[in-house]
């Protein structure tokens, strides 16, 4: 049973890799597996893999409706905003005229991310993810929308709070402001709990891929999103691999091909390879049996950034950032007051410098063997004096 006595969270498996590999066929037997292992199993998914037929023991299937989650809190929104939008002279959206926006998607996810993780009874969680740009897009969201939120409607920014409530008798109606912050206190509150199941020690991403030159390249942006962004991976699960040993000159050729990448990628992650059927699986249950794909790999630390003291020997603090297969190119980096941005390749993340660090300022950086190194130097008006 894999379960955190901590944080009274099951263990989250998110399944992803490049589009077309094979990802949700892996998912669900990752979820029969584990349930037939004696894990009581919750599979959060878009398509039903069994369509319609009951679920083996032991596992329960959740399935991500976006259209309908997009229409029930729209009008949820309109009810709590009746108010304002009459003042506004607005005339509220039938649930007839509702059709999803582009992004409903990602939030539906979302948010059966978060129910799924609070689910009495589970011992293991196991999500069908978009592809895998998508997927980091996705789980960046909570976290970034909540520093938008911040930012934008700062709570101690709210003016006159003990006002409030002469300025809505002499006005008549509740003032717009107030329902703005509690809207946006609501949100937050809300992404918060999805962001604490994203970063929970018990979440963690087991990615799928073909061995190709594409899937390649894909993989080494997605490691770095996922390394930006702290998500540990747990394995790669090498799909569709062809017979090493063909007389066939094409099987051949291929095998070769697919070799030389699982080759490189074994020098970064665990690999779980599973041949090739010759067509796509009927359904979950023989992928599960074909290859005998582990129920769920163990539990592994999360690659969080080491701060190393060196004020003795450099007088400088550096600030490890594991980065693997990063390129000096691709990186950027800028200090911005108590926040650093940092950017590799398409992936960007502002984060909040550790107490000790805002009191320095950026010295230099270095990237060696996949670890960027930030050097930050002690600002002399800032630091305390030693006696």
């Amino acid at each position: 049973m894999i379960y955190d006595p901590e944080h009274r969270m099951p263990y989250t498996l998110l399944v992803t890799g490049p589009g077309g590999a094979g990802r949700t066929a892996v998912a669900a037997a990752t979820a029969l597996a584990a349930a037939r292992a004696g894990q009581r199993v919750l599979l959060l998914c878009g398509e039903d893999p069994w369509d319609g037929a009951p679920a083996p023991d032991r596992l329960r299937l959740a399935r991500i409706d976006s259209g309908q989650e997009f229409r029930t809190e729209l009008a949820a929104l309109q009810e709590r905003g009746a108010t304002l939008l009459g003042m506004l002279g607005g005339s509220p959206l039938g649930a007839d005229e509702l059709t999803e926006l582009p992004g409903a998607e990602q939030f539906a996810l979302l948010r059966g991310l978060r129910r799924a993780a609070a689910a009495p009874g589970t011992d293991l969680v196991v999500v069908d993810m978009p592809p895998l740009h998508q997927a980091l897009t996705t789980l960046a969201l909570p976290a970034q929308l909540r520093r938008y939120l911040a930012r934008l409607l700062p709570a101690e920014r709210q003016a006159a709070r003990a006002l409030r409530p002469v300025l809505a008798q002499l006005a008549g109606v509740p003032m717009p402001a107030q329902w703005l912050y509690e809207t946006a206190a609501r949100w937050d509150e809300e992404l918060a709990a999805v962001q604490a199941v994203v970063e929970a020690p018990t979440t963690g991403v087991r990615l799928v891929a073909e061995p190709g030159p594409a899937a390649d390249a894909a993989l080494r942006t997605g490691l770095l999103g996922l390394a930006l962004y702290e998500l540990p991976v747990r394995d790669l699960v090498a799909n569709r691999l062809v017979p090493a040993d063909s007389a066939d000159p094409w099987v051949a050729g291929l095998a070769a091909q697919q070799g030389r990448c699982l080759e490189e990628w074994r020098r970064d992650l665990p690999v779980v390879p599973l041949r090739h059927l010759g067509r796509e699986p009927r359904d979950p249950g023989e992928l599960a049996a074909a290859h005998g794909i582990a129920p769920a790999p163990a539990p592994a630390a999360r690659p969080r950034w080491a701060v190393e003291n060196r004020l003795a020997e450099d007088g400088v603090l550096v600030w490890s950032v594991p980065l693997p297969r990063a390129r000096k190119d691709e990186l950027d980096l800028i200090r911005r007051g108590d926040e650093l941005l940092l950017a590799v390749g398409p992936h960007r993340r502002t984060v909040s410098l550790p107490s000790a660090l805002r009191r320095c300022t950026v010295s230099g950086a270095a990237l060696v063997d996949g670890v960027l190194r930030i050097r930050f130097t002690p600002d002399p008006q800032l630091w305390p004096r030693a006696r």
